[in-house]
């Protein structure tokens, strides 16, 4: 695999495994995950573009930093700080209306963001997907591209007849490809990978390591010097979840100074996983820190010392895809620490 390297690009090439040296620990960013822009055909994924246009409002009137994702994660990588009230936007899959309605948007007000693209859905000339020459064309106007594979499978599930060994290699491969691919048609490549559908196991954490790609997730919050650059948060945005006080409280979030959760890996065949994590120094409230289980609302926090709880589920998790979150209010008014946890349970739908 041949990956491009421009002296910003090359740096993100990291020990993606450790947490970051220094005292940098107030250090954290938010990244926003979209997907469709005024589909309302596709709910669950969709923004209304009087949502997005009220979020652009927003950031502007208060005066966010909107940074290139590379250059936030260039910072945490050698541990410099990071403005307070930094974002950085992001798009998964290419869909044809971050093309029509986001591109537009934020070229005008010279906003960079980045698309992670399954290379299969452009090369195939699907009609609800851009073109590459749609995409070469964002790219002079602040776009930045990222791997979100080449095929968009359920990658950490075997397929029929498949054993471990098979496995890895069509994964490594898949991933491979659609890197390549990116690399023949644009210019601004980030070494960074987005799961599809957010599902990652310690097996393909693995695979993405050894190809030396970032890689982010679909968990909520903001990250930070703590965070795993083997599965980094970003907050979904969709209809359901872009009402604008969540959208503020989600913006001006802190990255939970989250040292060790275990487990590490999310997927598992456990009901009700008891999550045990460690935490460095904050302003964190921690007395008042709070934690929800997907579809159950708050559940207990367990203090095991002064900054190592534990949670787990007050009953069973569904099939598929779960999360605990956490959060703890910062000594400054209004702001919030936050962390999930994603847990993925055998039988989930796909």
């Amino acid at each position: 695999m041949t990956l491009k390297k421009t002296p910003s690009v090359f740096m993100l090439f990291i020990l993606l495994c450790l947490p970051l040296p220094g005292t940098a620990a107030e250090s954290s960013a938010v990244v926003f995950m979209y997907h469709h822009f005024g589909n309302e055909r596709y709910p669950s994924t969709n923004i209304k573009l009087a949502q997005f246009d009220a979020q652009i409002e927003y950031l502007q009137k208060e005066s966010f930093n909107i940074w290139p994702l590379e250059k936030i994660l260039g910072h945490l990588e050698k541990n410099q700080p990071i403005p307070d009230k930094t974002i950085a936007i992001t798009m998964d899959d290419a869909y044809r209306s971050v093309y029509n309605e986001a591109y537009p948007r934020l070229k005008k007000l010279g906003w960079p963001f980045t698309v992670f693209v399954s290379t299969d859905y452009i090369d195939k000339k699907f009609s609800n997907y851009m073109s590459w020459e749609q995409m070469r064309e964002m790219e002079n106007h602040g776009a930045s591209y990222g791997n979100h594979s080449r095929s968009h499978d359920y990658l950490i599930r075997l397929k029929p007849g498949e054993d471990n060994s098979t496995w890895r290699q069509r994964v490594t491969k898949d991933l491979q490809y659609a890197q390549q691919r990116l690399n023949e048609e644009l210019n601004h490549v980030l070494p960074v990978l987005a799961y599809p559908y957010g599902e990652y196991n310690l097996a393909l954490m693995e695979i993405a390591s050894e190809l030396k790609l970032v890689a982010m997730g679909q968990q909520s919050g903001p990250i930070g010097k703590w965070s795993d650059r083997r599965f980094l948060p970003r907050y979904p945005m969709a209809e359901a979840f872009a009402n604008m006080n969540s959208f503020k409280t989600k913006a001006n979030s802190l990255a939970l100074p989250v040292k060790s959760a275990t487990p590490l890996n999310p997927s598992t065949k456990e009901t009700r996983p008891r999550l045990i994590v460690t935490l460095a120094e904050s302003d964190a409230r921690l007395k008042q820190l709070a934690c929800y289980a997907s579809g159950q609302g708050k559940i207990k926090v367990e203090w095991l010392n002064e900054h190592r709880f534990a949670v787990q589920a007050n009953s069973n998790l569904p099939a598929g895809r779960s999360r605990y979150n956490c959060t703890a209010p910062s000594k400054e008014a209004g702001r919030y620490y936050w962390f999930s946890q994603l847990w993925i349970r055998p039988g989930g739908a796909g």
